[in-house]
């Protein structure tokens, strides 16, 4: 009876000791992404330039070179594929944004959801016709400082919130975003590296990086 106590007890010991150690701290997921992020960025020759080179070469990247630019103060990635038509989002006021884009989790390198492709995603149960679902957000500017919130789209749909990442308020500082008008006349348009914390609730709940793919058009 003493004997198969102690084995179950000797048992227990061994469980816990094994689940402590599949136990992972925050600090051990931020390892994880920092490692991922720095995969991905080798897994895709990206070239990266510091804030200074691309103020000199007139807050660009090269896109022939694979240029991201990696800011400092939110740990974002930024490619400016397109700087776009029109002007940026005016000090002071508040507009309407809509936005096409894509996002993949860069830890799992699986695509989450999208609304950039004409066709169908299944989600929720049930298939969506993503290009029904351009996802539209208020933004607010003062300063340099932006707010935004989603008022519809696929964002909203499938994390469950109103609440706009951080990091797609990002480039707002360095493209317009404006309409069409004439012949010639395109949408910013952005590549971006993410991290949990200027993700959305999701990521920053799970501590994922993503990448996101995203273009930028004035609504009024």
């Amino acid at each position: 009876m003493k004997k198969t106590s102690y084995l179950m007890l000797l048992a227990m010991v061994v469980s816990l000791f094994a689940a402590c150690n599949d136990y992972e701290t925050y600090s051990d997921l931020k390892k994880k992404e920092r490692q991922a992020i720095s995969k991905f960025l080798v897994d895709s020759a990206i070239n990266v330039i510091s804030e200074k080179q691309f103020e000199e070469q007139g807050q660009t990247t090269d896109l022939k070179k694979n240029q991201y630019v990696l800011l400092d103060k939110s740990g974002v990635y930024m490619q400016i594929i397109r700087k776009g038509c029109g002007q940026q989002v005016e000090s002071g006021k508040t507009v309407n944004v809509l936005c096409r884009f894509s996002e993949t989790n860069i830890l799992t390198d699986s695509m989450l959801i999208r609304n950039d492709i004409v066709g169908t995603i299944y989600m929720n149960g049930q298939y969506i016709d993503v290009s029904q679902y351009v996802d539209k957000m208020t933004v607010q500017r003062n300063g340099s400082t932006f707010q935004a919130s989603f008022v519809s789209g696929m964002m909203q749909l499938y994390h469950g919130t109103s609440s706009v990442p951080s990091g797609w308020l990002v480039p707002l500082l360095y493209i317009n975003v404006g309409r069409p008008l004439q012949e010639g006349d395109e949408i910013a348009k952005v590549k971006l590296i993410v991290p949990h914390s200027q993700g959305t609730q999701t990521a920053s709940q799970s501590v994922y990086p993503a990448f996101y793919v995203i273009t930028y058009q004035r609504d009024n």
